[in-house]
């Protein structure tokens, strides 16, 4: 992505932000103790392709700094005690706000991770109820495991042996989409197989879609250009209408079923038919619309978030192979035993037990370490309600964006020692090799609070099945030896290309 704008014009732009904030603070004349001021809006412009690596920066000269916008201040943190407080101790005072919610409506719509108040509330409830429930966990094991040999058989055909390269990156935004998606609304998408046109047109638009809500962050004319239906708003626009075609004709089919026979309906176990059976208890508590806000949303959260670890947990093990044969014999020894009888794929996922799952402590372990340096979600915004004063003395304003920085906090030295950018699974293990987790406000790839994620041993139980299925039966290495992959600057933590490696049968 191209910088938009002149260095001539940034200095320009930059000088006139701090001549309005200089003069702003003149005429209110009381001194307050305000974040110290670590650029404008204009400086992450500019370091637009490499944006979380900026923020880290700046986080490791001030642990609360200020990017200056002509609206309003962005104050980012990476100090745990300010973190624990947005998302638990005045947690009614930081949420979503107006503009958040305007932004990614058209994806997002009202949907759980989108919304404020009682429409959060109830969704939260809801939802809550559902992930606890033995249906569902058992329901989406079997799901998890099916993908996860179909992916392996697709691996093996494509991979020659190791003689042809694999885009693993892709594969894993197929499969997990073909899982979610199977698990939020009952329907396989054939994304792996590439078995349906329609359930590829809406993966495509559900890529472009997500892609296309993060330029309007950074988009003054937005709005503008969805009013005209130009540019980058009249692509969102074909994007949502094919998403919410095929969603909406989803959901018909699904009450069309709900009609014909109840009793039967009331055996399904994806998410949008355990909802449907909610409203016929309550007709009135959501609609379609509701309903689809509802599902996607869990899609979007549990696709990118889980196909994104996947990747970057293969990158890190092409390049540290010795964790990766590590995992290997501990997902040997908790399944079929160490010997060196060689199963099938669907043999093996039937050993993929839940107490096999929980042994794998450290692949447990290996993923976390993962998440601390890859985070799914590397930002997270929210807005200031009220004029407020952090736990380390600075001061946020009425409108505020503040920003705790997940990407930022796994690389501070002060949060996790010298070795802080060093992947090193053993961070996670007592002396026994159990894992211990972490404060969730120093750890934050999950959020914390009340906002912590409902889906995280859904998300864990998912990446552990995928990745014990691959790496039982594949020894990886990059393609190209020595190669690295960088990330796109997103919502989520995306790879910028291919993840090309090869795959080597690890038995015969």
């Amino acid at each position: 992505m191209d910088s938009p704008v002149s260095q001539p014009t940034v200095v320009a732009l930059s000088l006139l932000l701090l001549a309005l904030y200089l003069a702003r603070r003149a005429l209110l004349g009381k001194r307050r103790n305000y974040p110290p001021v670590a650029g404008t809006m204009i400086h992450q412009l500019l370091n637009l392709r490499r944006l979380v690596d900026y923020q880290t920066e700046l986080s490791h000269r001030y642990r609360t700094f200020r990017m200056l916008t002509p609206t309003c201040n962005k104050v980012y943190t990476v100090d745990p005690a300010n973190v624990e407080y947005i998302l638990r101790t005045n947690f009614s005072n930081y949420g979503k706000g107006r503009t958040h919610h305007d932004v990614l409506q058209d994806l997002l719509g009202d949907g759980i991770f989108n919304v404020d108040g009682d429409k959060w509330r109830h969704q939260r409830k809801v939802a809550s109820f559902e992930f606890s429930t033995r249906v569902l966990r058992e329901y989406s094991t079997g799901v998890f495991r099916d993908t996860a040999a179909e992916l392996a058989g697709i691996v093996a055909a494509s991979g020659g042996g190791g003689e042809r390269a694999v885009d693993m990156h892709d594969l894993f935004m197929r499969s997990t989409l073909d899982s979610i998606f199977k698990i939020g609304f009952g329907v396989s998408l054939g994304g792996l197989s590439g078995s349906s046109q329609e359930g590829a047109a809406f993966a495509r638009a559900f890529d472009d879609a997500s892609e296309q809500v993060l330029c309007r962050f950074f988009d003054l004319l937005w709005k503008v250009k969805r009013v005209l239906n130009v540019s980058s708003e009249a692509a969102m626009k074909r994007s949502v209408r094919t998403i919410n075609d095929f969603v909406y004709a989803v959901i018909d089919k699904k009450i069309e079923q709900l009609g014909r026979d109840q009793h039967e309906f009331a055996k399904k176990e994806d998410i949008l038919s355990r909802f449907l059976l909610e409203r016929e208890k309550d007709p009135g508590c959501f609609d379609n619309k509701y309903l689809r806000d509802i599902t996607l949303n869990f899609v979007i959260a549990g696709r990118d978030t889980s196909a994104g670890t996947l990747s970057w947990f293969l990158y890190v093990l092409c390049r540290n192979q010795h964790i990766q044969d590590k995992i290997a014999r501990e997902v040997r020894e908790a399944t079929t035993g160490d010997g060196d009888r060689a199963v099938g794929i669907q043999e093996f996922t039937s050993c993929l037990t839940e107490g096999a799952i929980n042994s794998m402590q450290y692949l447990h372990a290996a993923l976390t370490e993962t998440l601390r340096l890859y985070p799914a979600v590397p930002i997270d915004v929210k807005r200031c309600f009220s004029d407020d004063t952090l736990p380390d003395g600075y001061e946020v304003k009425k409108g505020d964006m503040v920003t705790y920085q997940p990407y930022p906090m796994g690389r501070m030295k002060f949060l996790w020692g010298d070795d802080a950018e060093e992947f090193r699974p053993e961070r996670w293990l007592d002396d026994h090799g159990v894992f211990v987790p972490e404060s969730p406000f120093k750890f934050t790839a999950f959020q914390a609070g009340p906002r912590i994620c409902l889906g995280k041993e859904f998300a864990y139980r998912q990446m552990k099945i995928f990745a014990a299925v691959l790496l039982y039966l594949f020894r990886f290495e990059m393609w190209e030896r020595g190669s690295t992959v960088g990330y796109r600057t997103m919502l989520t933590l995306k790879m910028d290309g291919p993840l090309y490696v090869r795959a080597i049968p690890r038995r015969a």
